[in-house]
């Protein structure tokens, strides 16, 4: 019989991509994937620490699991239970110390040993432990997709990270930059679009970063990379994510005017418009480089949509500080962007900051931020009424299935969601995985609506 394996995910693409290696791990050595822990012979909750209190989530998801676990045996079988991702790495040994439920703790660059893990619980009735930093081991050990994917796929081709922002904990959890080789990419982008996928989202923690080896042995950057890739004729959309301004090379603003395959469509996170905010964030960049890189950018692809990050409350932010992070805000427009209050991350530098902001000071300026970025999310979109663009259908709008009216989602180059109406009798199958040029209607806070 199949064993049953669960997984649960918490945080970004890379991690998302990450629960789907381990899938595929586990289904090469004999688990079938359920979607509830009930009955499971395996669970693993891959977690993220870029969010306060991440542990405190993982525990209260260990102690929804302790029945189900517990029932496996009263009848005289087990669940294996498995935490990996930041969390575990960050905490290692210590989540065995404040739960006996754990059995595997695995980290975001070993969790290709995950079956040798598993095979030991089986075979010694112990507990295992694997944090090793050896993310091209990782990659070599990984076994091929096995299960279908989606019409936009993940492909993680850099992880870790140098930077050292001092509000972040991915370079102690997730190491130092790496890159992998070209031909390795484009190998498993050719897998992913025989299973189906037109398009490619390349992940790194600091994607625009990657300088993988070519069959040279030489250093690729991200926009020879994405030459490449657009020369696959199944490929018929290229994004990439997450980008830092640092890394934003001539080469690669170029592509965004050349690489017809490449979307008008960039998260660029600044996370302040304060130069002093952004120096004690240890950033490296300031506010004058930004707006260069946009002028470039804009110069470049003029239609181009701009996503980016925002920290309010940074231990030290007065009023100037936050007021040059709106004026920026205003000057640029953005299309759509993450907000966030400023929450401390324990062992990096900023969280040993004496110079906290208040939290009703943090609410304010988060409250007045919002309310500008939604306000220029709203006149982005607004832009597209009447307008004919290419949309790739995914799947089944939410709200159409308890509707008699059919709908489907798709995302337009700028990465909005595109609601469409369908005639009656049509299959929607029909229209997933396809690029139909759609005339939008008209637009909402965060979404369009429009019609074939």
């Amino acid at each position: 019989m199949m064993q049953k394996l669960y997984i649960k995910t918490y945080g970004c693409q890379m991690n998302v991509y990450d629960s789907d290696r381990m899938q595929d791990l586990m289904i090469a050595t004999g688990y079938e994937i359920t979607e509830s822990p009930k009955g499971a012979d395996m669970a693993i909750i891959n977690t993220c620490h870029i969010r306060q209190k991440a542990s405190e989530k993982l525990f209260s998801d260990l102690g929804r699991l302790r029945p189900f676990k517990e029932e496996k045996r009263a009848n005289g079988q087990d669940m294996i239970v498995a935490v990996a991702g930041c969390v575990a790495q960050a905490e290692g040994e210590e989540i065995f110390k404040r739960s006996n439920l754990v059995d595997i703790i695995v980290g975001p660059e070993s969790y290709q040993t995950l079956p040798d893990l598993v095979g030991k619980v089986k075979r010694e009735k112990s507990k295992q432990i694997n944090l090793d930093f050896v993310p091209d081991n990782k990659f070599d050990n990984l076994v091929a997709n096995k299960k279908g994917v989606g019409f936009s796929s993940f492909v993680t081709v850099q992880e870790g990270c140098d930077k050292f922002c001092t509000f972040c904990v991915v370079p102690y959890t997730r190491g130092a930059e790496y890159s992998r080789p070209v031909s390795e990419v484009l190998d498993e982008v050719k897998r992913v679009v025989e299973r189906g996928a037109v398009e490619i989202y390349l992940l790194g923690q600091n994607v625009n970063a990657y300088h993988g080896a070519d069959k040279d042995g030489k250093n690729c950057s991200l926009a020879n990379l994405i030459r490449q890739i657009a020369e696959i004729d199944e490929v018929k959309r290229i994004r990439y994510t997450t980008s830092h301004p640092r890394d934003m090379s001539d080469d690669l603003i170029k592509a965004h005017g050349e690489v017809e395959k490449l979307m008008p469509f960039l998260h660029l996170p600044i996370q302040s418009g304060a130069n002093n905010i952004l120096k004690a964030m240890n950033r490296k960049h300031t506010r004058q480089d930004y707006f260069k890189i946009i002028e470039k950018l804009r110069k470049s692809c003029p239609e181009i949509g701009l996503s980016s990050d925002f920290i309010v409350g940074f231990p030290g932010e007065t009023e100037q500080d936050f007021l040059d992070t709106i004026d920026l805000v205003e000057k640029i427009g953005f299309a759509q962007c993450y907000s966030f209050k400023y929450s401390p991350r324990e062992g990096t530098p900023a969280s040993d900051k004496d110079i906290q902001i208040a939290e009703e000071i943090k609410d304010e300026r988060l409250a007045k931020l919002q309310n500008l970025l939604t306000k220029q999310q709203i006149e982005f979109n607004k832009k597209f009424e009447g307008k004919i663009i290419p949309v790739l259908f995914e799947k089944e709008a939410p709200k159409s299935k308890n509707s008699s009216t059919k709908q489907i989602l798709g995302k337009s180059p700028a990465l909005q969601s595109v609601i469409v109406e369908v005639r009656d009798g049509e299959n929607l199958e029909n229209y997933y995985g396809k690029i139909k040029d759609v005339k939008i209607a008209k637009s909402r806070p965060s979404s369009l609506i429009g019609e074939i």
